[in-house]
């Protein structure tokens, strides 16, 4: 089963976000070995230690100057990471962005808008993709 990693920076303050990650934690375990890590919020350069310390296997960076790509690339990629690499690990950085060396470590580069999204939230959308991209790669209904 792969692993899947989330690092964050920060944490879910508001119940309602705490809610949703719970659902698709829970709907996740089906399918992945899913941990999520948070950091402390601070300023990039001093983020990057943290980050870069829990990243395991396939790295994707998650920012706005990344490569979109519907949910059907994305199980493509994820399916294709599991048959090479024993886990993914996913970094949604701070309100200030990623550091540049947390960026170049990065196998992939992701991302998901032009437009800015807060983190917290970001971690809700990606938890959903990834569900979608693994009920995608085992042809259930759920991804229309």
């Amino acid at each position: 089963m792969l692993g899947v990693k989330i690092v964050c920076v920060g944490n879910l303050k508001e119940k309602y976000l705490k809610d949703a990650a719970a659902e698709y934690v829970k709907r996740l375990s089906r399918f992945c070995d899913l941990e999520i890590t948070e950091t402390p919020e601070s300023t990039p350069a001093k983020e990057k230690d943290a980050i870069l310390k829990n990243i395991k296997g396939k790295t994707v960076a998650l920012c706005v100057e990344g490569e979109r790509m519907s949910s059907e690339k994305l199980a493509e990629f994820i399916e294709k990471t599991a048959q090479s690499s024993p886990k993914i690990t996913f970094v949604i950085g701070g309100s200030d962005g990623l550091d540049g060396e947390v960026k170049s470590r990065a196998d992939l580069k992701l991302s998901f808008s032009e437009m800015t999204f807060p983190h917290q939230l970001m971690r809700i959308i990606l938890l959903e993709q990834i569900y979608r991209a693994f009920t995608i790669i085992n042809n259930i209904k759920y991804h229309k």
